[in-house]
């Protein structure tokens, strides 16, 4: 709790993956993936309550044994490659409430970014209630600058992402950031609904890029191993 506001968090971790098989129970030196998620969020000082969501009873028994509830089950159309995290959300919140649990805020972190840290957690939750704002969603700095990106057009010629002139010094470049994934929370209220896009919550937190990393393919865990073996 924070301000007197109830804060639920949410890790969504289904049991198909296409690059990297039961992806969020994946082993990193003995641990499971979704471990470094779990841990971040037990550690954070406002989260009143952490569920994962998942379809899988593997992923269930491991995560209970971590310490977080799985009271259910997800639904097996809400685990498919084509199914949104924010239907996840919704499902989740929405049985909770069926049960006489209500929060005023929710958290998403998924397992798949596993260098946020708790303090980048209990910041942003700060920031979001403070400032009395409804999304929020975790931001890095782009490395490579959108004025020096192409793509490549039918005929073959380059065309510009941004249409100004590139001829700029670097240090004169605006800052752009991305969506890094870590960490989304939106306030619960009427307009928190299925046709929500949490990629375009509207407060950024920001965050250094070195916690940015999105597990997605075995070269993503082979850097992961690096950074934990360099923190050790």
């Amino acid at each position: 709790m924070y301000k007197n506001k109830k804060i639920l968090a949410v890790i969504p971790a289904r049991g198909g993956s296409k690059g990297i098989p039961q992806k969020n129970i994946y082993s990193i030196y003995g641990k499971p993936l979704i471990s470094f998620t779990i841990n971040q969020s037990l550690q954070s000082k406002y989260l009143d309550r952490v569920i994962v969501s998942t379809d899988c009873e593997k992923i269930a028994q491991i995560s209970e044994s971590l310490g977080v509830a799985v009271p259910f089950l997800r639904p097996r159309d809400l685990a498919t490659d084509s199914a949104k995290t924010i239907s996840t959300m919704v499902h989740v919140i929405e049985l909770l409430k069926s049960r006489d649990e209500e929060y005023d805020y929710v958290v998403l972190l998924q397992p798949t970014q596993p260098l946020r840290t708790s303090d980048h957690i209990d910041e942003a939750i700060e920031q979001i209630i403070h400032n009395d704002q409804s999304t929020l969603v975790s931001v890095s700095k782009v490395k490579d600058h959108p004025l020096l990106i192409r793509s490549i057009g039918n005929e073959g010629s380059l065309k510009k992402l941004i249409k100004e002139n590139s001829t700029v010094r670097r240090q004169d470049f605006e800052d752009y950031y991305k969506v890094n994934g870590a960490i989304y929370i939106n306030k619960i209220d009427k307009s928190f609904n299925e046709e929500l896009s949490l990629n375009d919550n509207q407060w950024p937190y920001i965050m250094d890029s070195k916690f940015d990393l999105d597990i997605d393919c075995m070269e993503d865990i082979e850097i992961f191993k690096r950074v934990l073996n360099s923190d050790a």
